[in-house]
């Protein structure tokens, strides 16, 4: 598909199928607007889907479905109306656009989050971050999985750069310290289950005042 980070054939499998958790589907759809190349992926996988559909036995319909669909016809009145962005940040990918945003809270060492009010799945939501160039995050693992588009600007790991569309997935086995390694500040959006678990005994300390 590509080499550069992309969410897993799994998990774009499963976007594809409908059955990705409401706030990672916000998270993949929001890659997807950016990288043109994944998103034709998908694309495929749905035309394909649809052939197997096509392939299947026919569901007999109620007696009462061509009543019902002429009447939502007939209620139609062909005027196709926009809906506006429902938050204040026009450099967002447009899935992104469709939901409001909470107020920005800082966290220190230059780091900002703001809730994205997208749909959840228990403790899974999507947040926005926002990281100054230079900074760092807390050296962390995580309570469940994390899944983080980069929106603007890029940041390193200790094992590889994101920039702009890419796609990290992470999980309770990974332990990473997320640099900023652009000019600009990195936005980023993540579907986060949980909290973050941070290292050492002085992330321990602080864990009770770091929450996402």
């Amino acid at each position: 598909m590509t080499t550069r980070p992309s969410p897993s054939e799994d998990r774009l499998l499963a976007y594809a199928a409908g059955t990705l958790s409401p706030p990672e589907a916000v998270v993949v759809s929001a890659c997807l607007a950016m990288r043109p190349d994944v998103n034709g992926w998908v694309r495929r996988l749905q035309d394909v889907g649809g052939i197997v559909l096509d392939d299947l036995d026919p569901t007999p319909l109620q007696s009462d479905a061509l009543a019902r669909a002429l009447a939502r016809v007939d209620a139609d009145t062909g005027e196709v109306v926009a809906e506006p962005p429902l938050n204040d940040m026009p450099e967002l990918p447009e899935p992104l656009r469709r939901y409001p945003l909470g107020k920005w809270r800082k966290l220190g060492g230059g780091v900002e989050v703001r809730d994205v009010h997208a749909p959840r799945d228990g403790d899974t939501r999507v947040i926005l971050l926002r990281i100054a160039p230079g900074q760092a995050t807390p050296k962390h693992t995580h309570g469940g999985v994390e899944l983080t588009c980069v929106i603007s600007g890029a940041y390193a790991t200790q094992h590889q750069a994101y920039r702009a569309g890419d796609f990290e997935e992470a999980d309770e086995e990974t332990l990473h310290q997320p640099r900023v390694i652009s000019d600009e500040p990195c936005l980023c959006v993540a579907a986060l289950d949980g909290q973050i678990i941070l290292d050492g005994w002085l992330g321990r300390l602080i864990q009770p005042f770091v929450r996402l």
